[in-house]
């Protein structure tokens, strides 16, 4: 059955499947995420019927697929029914947590949870995150929600509130999970779910990078090599900050991404 129009000889939502099926392969082979997976999802419309749908990966895509997914693999899923319009994996129970998202801020096109190892040492602490590189600097404070068992409702209630707290600054931003992992919101008023995808991939790769060196500035002063955390030739905080729970970043303004 295909009631999208799709040419003969080819499947639903091709283009948007085969490119979340290689970021899964990416964030794989960069240690973004582990073998427990995580999950990702982005929103699509239908050009034809104006229907949104969520195009996500399926369960245990790390785990049984060793992260190697086919575009087939992919799932198109119907918003809250939670029917899988095409695919042929199984649906994740984290899906209530993406959904959650989505429906706490409707311009958020996509939802990126994974285990990335460096962001892992922060989240498993408890401790918010210092951000103090450059290019993380749009995603603002980096924090460390309370802790709520995977999958479960809780999780995805807590997240939703928070996501709904923060309003715009939810585009883009990124949460750690208490002993989970990452939660990464991308989208905006008129940006499409491919590029969102991309955007919270460069977040994942970038706050990997800062988390790491987070580390290590705290490493610094604890061996009173320095007097605070710096970034851009600033300083934007101290090990007491960071002790207290305080937002650690740079409130300056952004730079435009790119080199």
């Amino acid at each position: 059955m295909n009631n999208f129009n799709t040419p003969k000889g080819r499947i639903v939502f091709e283009h948007e499947r085969e490119d979340l099926a290689k970021v899964v392969q990416v964030v794989m082979e960069r240690d973004d995420t582990n073998i427990a997976g995580g999950n990702i999802s982005f929103k699509v419309t239908d050009n034809n019927t104006g229907k949104e749908y969520i195009i996500m990966t399926p369960t245990m895509m790390s785990e049984a697929y060793l992260g190697h997914l086919t575009p087939e693999q992919i799932l198109v899923v119907e918003p809250h029914t939670r029917k899988i319009i095409a695919g042929e994996g199984n649906l994740t129970r984290e899906i209530n947590m993406h959904e959650a998202v989505y429906d706490a801020n409707p311009d958020i096109r996509c939802v990126f949870h994974s285990h990335a190892k460096n962001a892992m040492f922060w989240a498993t602490s408890g401790l918010n995150m210092p951000n103090i590189t450059e290019a993380t600097q749009k995603v603002g404070f980096i924090e460390t929600l309370p802790f709520e068992p995977n999958c479960s409702e809780p999780l995805a209630e807590l997240v939703a509130q928070n996501i709904a707290k923060i309003g715009d600054k939810a585009i883009p931003h990124m949460y750690l999970l208490n002993s989970h992992g990452v939660l990464i919101t991308t989208g905006g008023k008129g940006v499409d779910g491919l590029t969102a995808l991309h955007s919270a991939l460069a977040i994942v790769d970038t706050v990997e990078w800062n988390a790491d060196i987070a580390f290590k500035q705290t490493l610094m002063q604890k061996l009173g090599l320095l007097d605070g955390y710096y970034s851009k030739g600033t300083k934007i905080g101290t090990l007491e900050d960071m002790e207290e729970g305080k937002p650690i970043y740079n409130r300056a303004k952004a730079a435009v991404s790119g080199d």
